[in-house]
C-alpha cells in the first residue's frame, strides 16, 4: 500500500472509531430504542470492516485495484455509511440520500472502466476506442442501480422497512405516481451521475487517449 493510501485510510479509520463512539454515546443516553442502537452499532463495525475491503481484494484475490477507484470508493464509505448513517445526517438533510444516489453511480462507473480494462488483458487501451469505455461504464452503473431498487423492494416486501418510501411520516401509504416518486427519482438520479462521470471522462479522454488506463485493474504477479 503506498503512503498516500494508508494516510487517508488512516484518516477513515479515526473517522469510523469516531462514528462508533458516538453510536456507544447514544446507546448509553437511550436515544433510541435498544433494538436500533445495536443495528447503529454492528452498522458502525461493518463500516470500519468494509474500510479494509481493498486490501482484502489485493490479497485473497490477487487483483490491484487502482488507487483512484479505492479513493472514490472510501469518499463513498464516508458520506454514506459513517455521515449519512452513523451521524443520521440522512435523516437531518432530506435531499442527503439523493446525493448518495448520485455520486454511488460515478463509482461504480469507474469501477466499470477497471473492469473493461482489466478484461482487456494486456491490449493497449490507447489503441481502443474510449466509447467502449464509456458505454461499459455507463451501463454498469445503470444496471446496478437497478439491482439495487430490486433490493429495496425485497427489504420492503418482506421486511417492511420502508426503503422505497411509500409509506408517508404519517404511516399513510402512498398510492399511484405519488408511491413510484422515491423509486424514479433514485434511478434517474443514478442516470445522471453514471452521465456526469462519462462526461467527465470523455473529457479527458479527448486530450489523453491513455486515460482509461487510471481505472485499470490488473491481476497481481506472483
Amino acid at each position: 500500500m503506498k503512503n498516500n493510501e494508508k494516510k487517508v485510510q488512516l484518516f477513515m479509520i479515526l473517522f469510523g472509531v469516531f462514528v462508533f463512539g458516538y453510536t456507544i454515546y447514544e446507546f448509553s443516553i437511550g436515544r433510541y430504542s435498544e433494538s436500533q442502537s445495536w443495528i447503529f452499532v454492528i452498522e458502525a463495525l461493518a463500516s470500519i470492516a468494509l474500510i479494509f475491503l481493498p486490501q482484502v481484494i489485493r490479497k485473497l484475490f490477487k487483483i490491484e485495484v487502482p488507487t483512484s477507484i479505492i479513493y472514490f470508493y472510501w469518499f463513498f464509505l464516508l458520506i454514506s455509511a459513517f455521515i449519512g448513517t452513523g451521524l443520521h445526517v440522512i435523516s437531518y438533510i432530506s435531499f442527503w440520500d439523493k446525493i448518495l444516489h448520485a455520486v454511488s453511480p460515478m463509482l461504480l462507473t469507474a469501477l466499470g472502466y477497471g473492469l473493461i480494462g482489466f478484461f482487456m488483458k494486456r491490449a493497449k487501451i490507447a489503441d481502443s476506442s474510449p466509447w467502449l469505455f464509456l458505454l461499459f461504464g455507463f451501463a454498469f452503473a445503470g444496471l446496478c442501480g437497478v439491482f439495487w431498487e430490486f433490493w429495496e423492494f425485497g427489504c420492503d416486501q418482506f421486511f417492511s422497512m420502508n426503503l422505497q418510501r411509500y409509506i408517508a411520516s404519517n404511516g399513510a401509504a402512498l398510492v399511484g405516481r405519488a408511491a413510484l416518486m422515491d423509486t424514479m427519482g433514485d434511478l434517474i438520479t443514478n442516470t445522471i451521475g453514471a452521465l456526469i462521470m462519462g462526461i467527465f471522462a470523455w473529457s479527458k479522454s479527448r486530450k489523453n487517449p491513455s486515460y482509461f488506463e487510471n481505472y485499470r485493474i490488473t491481476k497481481k504477479k506472483n
